[in-house]
């Protein structure tokens, strides 16, 4: 039974605290809608969406009232559209046609973003998927709510260096193609190791082909209630830390399973997971780095600031895992640096630098993210940050990514605004030594030896 106490106390995190439900995340296969026609495949595709998700937005709002739980976001994650448009699309342009049509399907359901304009490859590229990674810079472009991601990696297959030279180029066009909106197009674009199957953050979300028909994940959020309760527990030990986190994360991540609940069972789709992950936004007191703060840092980047992640991603995983019986996607901690204050005034101290976010990489849920660098930004050194952070994620059996914008335009101490969720972002120093030799050499990196298990 929940008690009294247990109510005021959940109405004070909604209210005082920042807790959220960041995101209900519907995720729709689209296999059975593969066709040697691309008008038909089109078609099929719009039907399927418009059909499954034509209640996800109601449905939220209804539960969001009635619960009186914030739910800011309302997405589609599908299957990854290389292995869908294999058959009948011919040219990256083709390819085009269909993000065209995914984005009118979003629209007309009434969703904030669809994500899975996505291709896994890892350990090679067929023909199908190649074109769809050429098409992501003009599909991105004549697009709105579409969110585009590659899996380059893993621990089983290595990395595929091919296309991690190839993402270079691809994020450099689709910063250039954009750049009217400061290269907001690489905001959606998100380069990954070990992609989970069942992530329903954007914009690495798509829908795995081991998942039933339609799923519905949900990501929870509360940076806001972590920094609060460690405030209460100012200059206590560290088992008193991790204690108070852990029942913290407890408590957020039951919020997220009524919510999960209520919309498997109003929407009739199976229910997925619960995703941990503490996701900041640019509002005040709603910062991952504040917390790292609160933990004894005097600001995110300063010695210390990995230990300190380390411990708070695994205490919200601790805590977590008890209040779900299924915990999946990505659960941890987001380090973006546009969408967290604290990160940006970290940044603009001179504490925190891509470096240091590399090393914290190791550690965080995911890894390089929305991280804004000068626009002349050669695609080989892109590339070669890509070819590291896949290497922490290879290496380390986690998933690791990268979201970068190299803004057209704009150099280091400039300042850039993408508004909403995505916020803004001082435009960072970036290695200028040249990498090339060693991304240009092709091929793949082969895996680790701790990945031969079976």
């Amino acid at each position: 039974m929940i008690n009294m106490f247990e109510v005021a106390e959940t109405n004070q995190m909604i209210e005082k605290e920042n807790l959220d439900v960041r995101t209900i995340t519907m995720g729709i296969s689209l296999l059975d809608c593969a066709d040697q026609s691309l008008e038909v495949t089109k078609e099929k595709i719009y039907q399927k969406i418009t059909h499954y998700a034509k209640d996800l937005v109601s449905t939220g709002e209804e539960i969001s009232k009635e619960f009186g739980i914030p739910i800011v976001n309302k997405r589609i994650s599908i299957t990854p559209i290389s292995l869908v448009g294999a058959t009948c699309c011919k040219t990256s342009d083709d390819y085009v046609e269909i993000a065209k049509v995914l984005d009118r399907a979003a629209h007309d359901v009434g969703i904030n973003f669809l994500g899975g304009y996505s291709a896994l490859v890892s350990k090679g590229m067929t023909p199908s998927d190649e074109l769809l990674i050429r098409s992501i810079p003009k599909a991105l472009k004549e697009t709105e709510l579409i969110c585009s991601s590659v899996n380059i990696g893993s621990t089983k297959t290595g990395i595929n260096m091919d296309a991690v030279r190839l993402m270079g180029d691809i994020i450099k066009e689709t910063a250039e193609l954009t750049k009217e909106n400061d290269s907001l197009g690489c905001a959606k674009l998100v380069v990954l190791c070990n992609a989970p199957d069942d992530n329903p953050f954007m914009a690495g979300a798509f829908h795995g082909v081991t998942e039933a028909d339609a799923i519905i994940n949900v990501g929870v959020s509360g940076p806001g209630v972590v920094k609060y309760a460690l405030e209460q527990v100012r200059g206590k030990n560290f088992e008193v830390l991790c204690e108070t986190i852990k029942k913290t994360a407890f408590k957020i991540t039951r919020v997220g399973q009524l919510v999960a609940q209520e919309a498997s069972a109003r929407l009739h789709v199976p229910f997925g997971i619960i995703d941990l992950s503490l996701a900041p936004t640019p509002a005040i007191g709603d910062s991952v780095a504040d917390i790292l703060h609160e933990i004894g840092v005097e600001h995110a980047g300063a010695p210390g600031t990995t230990a300190a992640l380390a411990l708070l991603n695994d205490q919200v995983k601790k805590g977590g895992v008890m209040a779900s019986s299924y915990v999946g996607g990505l659960s941890g901690a987001f380090i973006p640096v546009s969408e967290d204050q604290g990160m940006i005034d970290a940044v603009v101290a001179g504490a925190l630098t891509i470096e240091k976010l590399e090393a914290m990489t190791c550690v965080c849920s995911v890894g390089l993210d929305m991280i804004a660098i000068p626009g002349d930004t050669k695609a080989t050194t892109i590339a070669g940050i890509i070819a590291d952070e896949a290497a922490i994620g290879m290496i380390n059996q986690k998933t690791t990514a990268v979201r970068i914008i190299p803004v057209i335009g704009k150099s280091v101490g400039d300042t850039v605004e993408f508004g909403g969720l995505l916020g803004y972002a001082p435009v960072m120093p970036v290695n200028s030594f040249d990498c090339s030799n060693f991304v240009d050499r092709g091929g793949r990196i082969p895996a680790p030896i701790h990945s031969f298990k079976n």
